[in-house]
């Protein structure tokens, strides 16, 4: 009897604990907001619109460009850094920010609808295979790399790959055709584009971006110049964008002494994070000047922050663009990633350093260019000062809000450099290309010169080369002879850089270009007093 009853009630007991526990179970979902028992989570409009598509629109859409539309609309709705990163960009922004990838180590350019080699990184796995400069490379892999169809972009994909794989390429060198097998290896992105003396006692350090490699390229370029006897230091941050916060911490650390603040992070939903010095620096005091202009940005202007509101460095250049949100990247389903906006950085003193962006991204991206069309960029550094938000320094010095960071010695743009036709003849590589063919073809020339800087010290295009550059820029109808004496000057100063770089290097260039650099001279002014 007392079996039979047990068989009877087992089932029920057991079915009766299964619906407790799914109640309790339940119970505790639903103190997830907008959750309740037995609840099934409905689609987002956003989503339906597109499934409807994807099952009802009467033409075949390409549903992933659809969807990268879509994200992109909503993120135009809040501040202009906040960006969507497609699966096929964002394999090239992650090796800038880790500064490395695995390819062949050369730089080249697409003249004629043929890849030319500019340059061949030393050591790399092109140098080893015996690639050279002025070589043009027509196949890889079987896969022809010339006609109008090669991009840069699709040349980069077939050079690069795994660590260790192969690459068979045809190249033409001068009459000869010639085979060469290269194994991939890995290609260092520096940061650091040229560290030299430029004058007795005072060193130079220009940073493109801030990688993941940044900090160790930066210690090995200051310990290499106090070797040399550096006591001050000139900085270039001018048209750095930013990058790796941490990189710019840490290099800001190496200036300035004790566990001063360097900056803080606070948003709505990011608690308020400090950032302070961890250890004694390399640097922490000798005299120091920065260069900046507009297009020093984030990581940049944290750093310049932090340096000059410590009366650590002192500023020279133009005001900074003025980027101060910090970004967290989430990675998606897709391959693709969001950077969204977590929180705002703010200087030492508590200055903002991200400028108004209440009229929306179009308004705050034109801001730039309208330094230089209303005279801005050419005028006194105080017409961008916001007089409502003064900090004082410990030495005395007033220093203002209002976004981006205020030089302490502003250089005034000459904005004629800045006029269409000559940007246009950078658009279309006409001066690379005339510096490529002017390098091969003076090349018993140029070694004459001790070095890049001797070079760019006295040698100036003649007037029939200059002639040779204008015929270049008619097939583009680009007229050069109407230029002004200044937009001439500043072309053939990039000319000769150019021509230094692919005769004796990338560090060349700088030290080219750096060559009479109203920036500079002022710099080392400064330094010298």
């Amino acid at each position: 009897m007392n079996k039979n009853k047990i068989q009877i009630w087992l089932p029920l007991l057991l079915s009766l604990s299964m619906i407790v526990g799914m109640y309790v179970g339940f119970n505790i979902h639903d103190n997830i907001p907008g959750r309740s028992f037995f609840y099934r989570e409905k689609q987002r409009p956003i989503q339906e619109v597109l499934d409807l598509i994807q099952q009802h629109y009467v033409d075949n859409v390409e549903m992933s460009k659809l969807t990268d539309t879509a994200i992109q609309s909503i993120l135009e709705h809040l501040d202009p850094h906040t960006a969507y990163i497609a699966p096929n960009e964002l394999e090239q922004i992650n090796e800038r920010i880790q500064g490395s990838f695995y390819g062949v180590g050369i730089e080249f350019d697409i003249f004629n609808d043929t890849l030319h080699v500019l340059q061949v990184m030393k050591d790399g796995p092109g140098n080893k295979a015996g690639i050279l400069a002025g070589d043009k490379i027509i196949r890889a892999n079987n896969q022809s790399l010339t006609g109008p169809k090669m991009t840069a972009d699709s040349i980069r994909s077939i050079l690069k790959g795994n660590r260790g794989s192969q690459l068979t390429i045809e190249l033409i060198r001068g009459s000869q055709s010639i085979k060469k097998t290269v194994v991939r290896d890995m290609i260092s992105i520096n940061s650091i584009d040229v560290a030299y003396m430029i004058a007795p006692g005072i060193g130079y350090i220009k940073i493109n971006e801030f990688s993941t490699q940044t900090y160790r390229e930066f210690m090995w370029a200051l310990q290499g110049l106090k070797k040399q006897g550096l006591a001050k230091l000139v900085l270039d941050l001018r048209g750095n964008g930013g990058g790796v916060l941490d990189e710019a911490i840490d290099i800001a650390d190496e200036f300035i002494s004790g566990d001063k603040l360097i900056t803080y992070t606070e948003g709505r939903h990011a608690p308020k994070q400090e950032y302070r010095c961890k250890r004694p620096g390399q640097f922490e005091n000798g005299p120091l000047v920065v260069l900046a202009d507009e297009g020093s940005a984030s990581a940049s202007e944290v750093l310049m922050g932090a340096l000059q509101d410590w009366d650590r460095a002192t500023i020279v250049g133009r005001p900074s663009f003025g980027k101060g949100l910090v970004q967290q990247q989430y990675d998606l389903s897709n391959q693709g990633a969001l950077r969204l906006t977590i929180a705002r950085y703010y200087s030492p003193m508590g200055r903002s350093i991200q400028r108004s962006y209440a009229n929306g991204s179009k308004a705050y991206y034109q801001e730039i260019d309208d330094r230089f069309s209303n005279g801005k960029a050419v005028g006194q550094g105080s017409v961008y000062v916001d007089s409502s938000k003064v900090f004082t320094t410990n030495a005395g010095k007033k220093l203002y809000g209002g976004g981006g960071i205020h030089p302490d010695y502003f250089i005034p743009a000459d904005t004629s450099l800045f006029q269409a036709e000559v940007l246009s003849l950078y658009q279309t590589g006409n001066l690379t290309h005339f510096a490529y063919e002017f390098a091969q073809q003076e090349q018993h020339m140029l070694h004459q010169y001790k070095d890049a800087k001797a070079f760019s010290d006295s040698f100036h295009l003649l007037p029939n080369q200059w002639k040779q550059f204008e015929q270049f820029n008619q097939k583009d109808s680009l007229h050069l002879s109407s230029w002004t004496i200044n937009e001439k000057a500043f072309v053939e100063k990039t000319i000769i850089a150019a021509i230094a770089r692919m005769t004796w290097g990338d560090e060349a260039y700088f030290i080219s270009l750096n060559n009479k650099d109203p920036y500079l001279e002022k710099a080392l002014q400064l330094l010298r007093k």
